[in-house]
């Protein structure tokens, strides 16, 4: 009895040990951009290429503008909108339509 006793807790123990590496850590430590070339600051860059910061700023320039910003990438692509965002639109908005209205009146000679 002592022998099945000892088999089955050598095979519980086996099958513990075994499962043991695939256990995964709840804190994500990867990084993202872990394969991109390391960048001199500052950063220059001819066409976007965003990714979201752990500070929840979006880095237009990539890996390299987060990395000279000092934080981490949290997800590729651009951060999702809050409430600054909309009033950052609508100060757009208004920029668009007073240069609409000065270009309307200098065609016209207006002003």
């Amino acid at each position: 009895m002592s022998r099945k006793h000892f088999l089955i807790s050598l095979f519980i123990l086996i099958i513990t040990l075994h499962t043991l590496p695939t256990v995964r850590s709840t804190s994500d430590d990867s990084n993202l951009c872990s394969n991109s070339p390391i960048s001199l600051c500052p950063i220059s860059c001819f066409r976007p290429d965003p990714v979201c910061g752990t500070d929840g700023v979006t880095y237009w320039c990539g890996c390299g503008d987060a990395h000279c910003a000092g934080t981490r990438v949290a997800k590729l692509g651009a951060c999702d909108g809050n409430d600054s965002s909309v009033s950052g639109q609508a100060l757009l908005l208004i920029n668009i339509l007073w240069l609409t209205l000065l270009a309307f009146f200098v065609l016209f000679g207006l002003l």
